[in-house]
């Protein structure tokens, strides 16, 4: 069991100053307790998330810098600096950055699942496919691909 911690994380440290290589993408886990988790992500140019769903968790991205497509269930939109993107459980959803620019992003999940263990899982992995196929042992079920524009 993990519990909430008084505590500071310092501004792009991290919890013990780690972060992530997801797919080119730079996760810093900020927060981690049974019920949520959150981290900041960077997002370079022409990176994105394919199409996943959470059956467990609701999801959440409020852009501090940039803009991002998204497709939420069958609905393809676009965020930008300052909106909140809401992703309850069980809707499909993915995020692309087509904006020409990196991204960044304060994400969090509640509750946190394992995606705590999925992201040490997959940190450094190179290959897509491995991804998701390794992701359902973690609550995390990617989805068939679709166009990156939305």
């Amino acid at each position: 069991m993990m519990t909430e911690t008084p505590d500071i994380t310092r501004n792009r440290n991290g919890i013990d100053g780690i972060s992530w290589n997801i797919l080119g993408q730079v996760y810093v886990p900020m927060q981690v307790s049974d019920d949520s988790m959150a981290w900041h992500a960077t997002f370079p140019e022409e990176t994105f998330v394919p199409p996943h769903v959470h059956p467990h968790q609701d999801e959440y991205i409020y852009l501090l810098d940039g803009q991002i497509d998204l497709l939420l269930g069958d609905s393809k939109t676009t965020a930008g600096t300052g909106d909140l993107v809401r992703m309850p459980r069980g809707i499909p959803h993915a995020f692309f950055n087509n904006s020409g620019k990196p991204v960044t992003a304060l994400f969090w999940a509640a509750p946190a699942g394992k995606l705590l263990a999925l992201y040490r899982r997959i940190h450094n992995v190179s290959s897509p496919t491995e991804v998701m196929q390794v992701a359902p042992d973690y609550g995390v079920v990617f989805l068939p691909p679709v166009s990156a524009a939305a």
